[in-house]
């Protein structure tokens, strides 16, 4: 089979040839531009055209001489458009625009973007992040807040990293991206700010009916009950009033919380939807929104909803979104409901890792050994019987088979899962944390955010549906610089996984075991929802791809 051979004459690099494909390249860069006109603007396309002209004006100085340059030097003496001209003539959907396409002709982000490094692994990036008055706060008194807002930090030294990276650009009102692991002080570093939002606009203390100013969504109905007993505490010597709403409970005392009037709203995205239908909470004066675990509620579907409640709010609002990590889907709604350069602090590391205080052990092993070798770890794990130990399981159904199989067996415990009802959820919840029943079978609901103190194991059951889940659950424990140990078992159902895994285990410098490597290391691709996934499974097993060398003369190295 012949091969083709190199056109000289088509391809002829001349400088006239060059020049030819300089003006083909800038007149398809003209029409990509024109047609984005009408959505842009005219004045927002002149700038678009300006920088475009910089850059192509540079990439042929290197390759043309002569005249070319003289001409280039003549327009590089042009007047520079005020950077200002960006954010005062153009709407934030036109900046995003312009951004795209400066990102696409190779401009550099300088002007908009500024980054800054920590020593102590925090980043910082976002608009004008330089600025003095976002210095980073080394104690509490540096933020100027009054003492009965910081009544709720007496029991702290100092800010942890998030919050004294985020009060300063909060409290002035940009919007913000935090990403930090959980148990690092996520929900103060949102809530202080807003209780002052609160009494910037509230005149009076005095609780009269009144609608909410602030709102804090949730993914579950324990993360928004933890959220709210943080704020309610916070806000008391302020006067600041927070309501939680969330279902599987009566509406009755959540409609009249909000009809005698609340500062702040926290709850799932389900029941308040469902409030705001009937006509009982009104959220058009609410002006600062925050959406805790963002990426969670994405998982559970809970996106129509969120983007329904969010069109009830402020028109001009302050959002911010916190998680302990950051995927494509949190993003692409980032960019749709934030300004579009928003303020990003990440603490630790954005890429998907666990805490490094927990012992990692995988074990590989047939579905049906399961419940022995659970027996066996909680006798190993959990021989007083006073120590907590939290096992995972996947489904509802299985949560209530583990929990009376346990029961059987003689050992005392409780279970949380969507199928049993919020008050059992809670009962439940509570005899876990207050330790007079330690061992708690639960689903995912359990995995995201909640503070559950002295958690001392974490037992995956079942290997969750995402390697992000992982990182949660075991997340558990390990909490405030103590150690934690996360036993997990791994069956073949669970072998698409297997490269995340690996990697999540490399990160923390844990074992990894032979039997899981057997799996493959390959990681699996995100699956679009409307196609599913473009790309094929390949086992570790399979064989190498063969070479193939093509020996006919007419081809050339």
């Amino acid at each position: 089979m012949g091969g083709h051979k190199f056109d000289a004459e088509a391809y002829n690099t001349t400088e006239n040839g060059e020049i030819k494909m300089q003006k083909k390249n800038k007149n398809k860069q003209k029409r990509k531009i024109e047609e984005n006109e009408a959505e842009l603007g005219t004045e927002t396309v002149n700038i678009v055209k300006k920088k475009k002209n910089k850059v192509k004006q540079e990439e042929a100085a290197e390759v043309l001489n002569g005249s070319s340059e003289i001409s280039i030097t003549k327009n590089k003496k042009k007047k520079k458009k005020d950077k200002g001209v960006e954010t005062e003539s153009a709407s934030n959907g036109i900046i995003g625009t312009l951004r795209k396409l400066e990102n696409c002709s190779g401009v550099g982000s300088d002007n908009v973007t500024e980054e800054i490094r920590h020593g102590t692994g925090v980043v910082v990036s976002g608009k004008n992040v330089k600025d003095s008055k976002y210095a980073t706060l080394i104690s509490f008194a540096e933020s100027g807040l009054p003492n009965e807002v910081l009544e709720c930090c007496k029991n702290f030294n100092k800010p942890s990293p998030i919050q004294s990276h985020s009060w300063p650009f909060l409290l002035d009102g940009r919007d913000f991206i935090g990403i930090a692991a959980t148990g690092s002080g996520k929900t103060l570093a949102f809530g202080v700010p807003a209780i002052m939002n609160v009494l910037s606009r509230r005149k009076s203390k005095i609780a009269v009916k009144r609608n909410p100013l602030c709102l804090v969504l949730s993914p579950t109905r324990e993360l928004a009950q933890q959220i709210s007993d943080v704020l309610c505490d916070a806000g008391r010597p302020c006067g600041v009033q927070s309501v939680c709403i969330y279902g599987g409970t009566s509406k009755g005392p959540q409609i009249s919380a909000l009809k005698s009037g609340v500062d702040i709203v926290i709850g799932t995205p389900g029941r308040l939807k469902d409030l705001i239908e009937m006509g009982v909470c009104h959220l058009k004066e609410v002006s600062y929104v925050v959406l805790d675990e963002a990426d969670r509620m994405l998982d559970m579907g809970f996106e129509p909803e969120v983007r329904s409640i969010l069109s009830q709010t402020c028109s001009v609002r302050q959002m911010a979104m916190f998680s302990a990590t950051w995927p494509l889907p949190v993003h692409q709604l980032a960019q749709e409901f934030m300004d579009p350069s928003p303020v990003k602090v990440v603490v630790g590391s954005e890429d998907l890792a666990a805490n490094h205080d927990v012992l990692q052990i995988v074990e590989v092993l047939e579905d049906r050994a399961r419940d022995e070798r659970l027996q066996n770890l909680l006798e190993k794990y959990h021989k007083s019987r006073k120590n907590r130990v939290l096992v995972f399981v996947l489904y509802k159904k299985e949560a209530s088979r583990v929990e009376n199989m346990l029961h059987k067996r003689g050992w005392k415990v409780v279970s949380i899962s969507g199928d049993k009802a919020q008050h059992a959820r809670t009962q439940a919840l509570s005899l876990f944390k207050e330790g007079s029943s330690p061992l708690m079978i639960a689903t995912d609901v359990a995995a995201r955010g909640l503070d559950i103190p002295d958690v001392e194991v974490v037992i995956n059951y079942s290997f969750p549906l995402t390697a992000e889940d992982y990182v949660h659950r075991i997340g558990r424990t390990g909490r405030a610089g103590k150690k934690g140990v996360a036993h997990t078992f791994f069956t073949k159902e669970n072998k698409g996984l297997a490269g995340e895994l690996v990697n999540v285990l490399r990160e923390a410098q844990q074992v990894v075991p032979d039997s899981l490597l057997k799996f493959g290391t390959h990681v699996k691709k995100k699956e679009s929802k409307l196609y599913g996934a473009h790309f094929k499974e390949i086992d570790s097993n399979a064989p190498k791809a063969t070479k193939i060398k093509f020996n006919d003369s007419d081809d050339e190295d």
